[in-house]
């Protein structure tokens, strides 16, 4: 058996009451929901917009200009150059020692030299020179 009284019945001239408080508190729930969505949706936008403009600057900066390559190719260039000269540098290190050594021989031979000529003019076989 069904009563009547179970069945709600809804048109435009149905009445509907509701305490105050349940309604501020329905309304601060549904604002406080669309509140964070918004938010929540414009912290998402401001984020991918971030991320695709990084994307796009490293893009834009990895890619290479004539003037980069430019720049490159001296680099090259000095680099190899300098290798170069490095090599030389190493092969003329020891010139120095052995210039030192040189003129050490080149005194010694003097002072022989000169001993050697005393020695003549002491026999008195040479000449003045």
């Amino acid at each position: 058996m069904k009563k009547d009284n179970d069945t709600i019945k809804v048109s435009s001239e149905s009445k509907l009451q509701l305490p105050l408080a349940n309604l501020i508190g329905i309304i601060l729930v549904v604002s406080g929901a669309v509140f964070g969505y918004a938010n929540l949706t414009g912290r998402i936008t401001s984020l991918e917009t971030a991320r695709h403009i990084m994307e796009t600057d490293l893009i834009s900066k990895s890619d290479q200009k004539i003037t980069d390559q430019e720049q490159y190719l001296l680099l090259e260039m000095l680099s190899k150059s300098q290798e170069t000269t490095d090599s030389e540098m190493h092969s003329m290190r020891n010139n120095t020692v052995e210039l030192n050594r040189a003129m050490e021989d080149i005194k010694d031979m003097k002072r022989i030299i000169e001993e050697l000529k005393d020695k003549v003019r002491a026999n008195g076989n040479g000449q003045s020179y």
